[in-house]
């Protein structure tokens, strides 16, 4: 009996393991270069917009 119960707990506990890096390789991983990708590749502001408007209205 309890081998059978934790048979059962090594393989929820596996398979939850597998179905996180399912997860982890499909979803979060391409998601996280592909936010750091775009953050690298956009053109940095010298001027804060604030202060464009700011000097515009005198």
């Amino acid at each position: 009996m309890m081998e059978s119960l934790g048979l059962a707990f090594f393989l929820c506990v596996g398979l939850m393991a597998f179905w996180l890096l399912v997860f982890l390789m499909g979803f979060a991983v391409p998601y996280w270069l592909t936010i750091g990708a775009l953050h690298m590749l956009r053109p940095k502001r010298l001027v804060d917009n604030s202060n464009e408007v700011d000097s515009n209205k005198h």
